[in-house]
């Protein structure tokens, strides 16, 4: 069997049978590597080599984490939260079912902008989950809003984002990853806008949130409304704490900015998250005493899916240093016999099960570029289809994950008074309304772009 597709098959299999997604990334590498006739020296090597490869991503990932619970010790997001909930208790009060309606869909398209900001203007990632929405279950529960739809919403926001705005999180993966990768598999996508490649692919997650919304949990569901709710403290409301997060929120964002439209080889995300943090101390709203405790926080939480993509980056790089690809991409043209049609939605596939597999799309990518990437030029695949189809395959499977933070971070929250399953609230919802009309969309953009 070909070594890289041993080395993914072995990798996949430890994956869905829950075995750590570092360990699994490890083995699966060790024997692709000792397959090819590497030799355990060579396949160390390679894998310590791909390791550099993803450290500034680890880097970047651990300072966001850090700048979240910056904001959030600043009671930023409580207060957002605090001021939510007054307006829909004021109009839940009323018996109008039009305010009900109206006080629904507010919460609805509040909580998909908080997501779509914590990946950019606000980058904390799921952080901003289990500071907001726990109190907000008792509205929920009120309305009789169905969680599932809320899930799908946070999820939707979350995914959407870095997969079609090359800006926080998106920058990270669009530009760190996605393109990146492409490039160091061969093809040159320099040229290839983002928004250009992605739009398709995105439009298939409207569409699914649209569906999830309006057709499928459009009914209300009853909710015990006196559950107690397990959330954390608020944390104390100060005007000027307030103000200076709002600071280092807009810089943060503004620095980002600045540097994507220049083009700067700095990274962008690094920098601005960085500026927010010193501006965060500068103004003692993090004393110098609460640092170490909200910097070792902040990173704590984000350590993981850094160590992920670096571990990823290190089995990406055995899979190159085996020199099979071309074998395994030759072997597979000649499969599809040039039916670009099938051979789209088999990489389409793939991508999700991998994805489902270690739970993150982020890693995903390092893994299928290199197979992926000759393989679409030997099938003739425009540089913008390739992107749409590598970005898709590798966002496929990233909602409706068990395993990934899309669907575990609104389990969180919302499931803080033990009234939202994981698998059938989260996981199943979001992996029908979100994997299939991803899927189309990317075969489609694939074969039209």
């Amino acid at each position: 069997m070909n070594a890289v597709l041993l080395a993914v098959l072995v990798m996949l299999i430890l994956a869905t049978l829950r075995v750590h997604v570092v360990l699994s990334l490890f083995v699966g590498a060790l024997v692709g590597g000792l397959s090819a006739g590497l030799g355990i020296e060579a396949t160390m090597v390679a894998f310590q080599e791909g390791l550099a490869n993803g450290a500034k991503i680890a880097l970047s990932y651990a300072l966001l984490g850090a700048f979240a619970m910056a904001v959030a010790h600043s009671g930023l997001p409580q207060l957002l939260a605090n001021r939510l909930i007054s307006r829909l208790d004021a109009g839940d009060a009323s018996a109008s079912a039009r305010v009900m309606r109206t006080t629904t869909w507010t919460l609805l398209g509040g909580i998909v902008a908080m997501a779509v900001m914590s990946q950019n203007l606000i980058p904390v990632h799921i952080a901003f989950i289990p500071l907001v929405v726990p109190p907000l279950l008792v509205v929920m529960s009120r309305l009789g809003l169905d969680r599932r739809a809320v899930a799908c919403a946070i999820t939707f926001g979350l995914v959407t984002t870095y997969m079609f705005l090359p800006l926080g999180f998106g920058r990270v993966f669009l530009h760190d990853i996605l393109y990146a990768n492409i490039e160091s598999a061969g093809m040159d996508v320099s040229r290839v806008p983002v928004l250009g490649a992605m739009w398709l692919p995105a439009l298939g997650m409207v569409v699914g949130l649209l569906i999830a919304l309006l057709v499928t949990y459009r009914r209300p569901r009853d909710y015990d409304v006196d559950a107690r709710i397990d959330t954390t403290a608020p944390a104390r409301i100060d005007p000027r704490r307030i103000a200076v997060a709002l600071v280092a929120v807009v810089a943060c964002f503004a620095i980002q900015t600045a540097l994507t439209v220049l083009d700067s080889k700095a990274d962008p995300l690094l920098i601005g998250t960085l500026a927010g943090l010193l501006l965060f101390m500068a103004t003692r709203v993090v004393g110098w005493r609460e640092a170490d405790d909200v910097f070792t926080g902040g990173m704590r939480m984000m350590a993981l899916i850094g160590l992920i993509m670096i571990t990823a980056q290190g089995f990406a790089q055995v899979l190159q240093t085996t020199g099979q690809i071309p074998s395994l991409v030759e072997s597979a043209a000649g499969l599809f016999s040039g039916n670009r049609a099938a051979a789209a939605i088999i990489m389409l596939l793939v991508g999700l099960v991998i994805t489902m597999g270690i739970g993150s799309s982020f890693s995903t990518l390092p893994i299928i570029s290199a197979i992926y990437v000759p393989l679409c030029m030997a099938l003739g695949f425009s540089p913008t289809a390739t992107v749409a189809l590598i970005g898709t395959a590798g966002a496929l499977g990233d909602a409706g994950s068990p395993a990934s933070d899309s669907t575990l971070g609104p389990t969180a929250g919302l499931n803080a008074d033990g009234q939202h399953d994981h698998m059938r609230d989260s996981v199943i919802p979001t992996f029908l309304h979100f994997n299939i009309p991803l899927l189309l969309a990317g075969w489609g953009a694939a074969m039209v772009l």
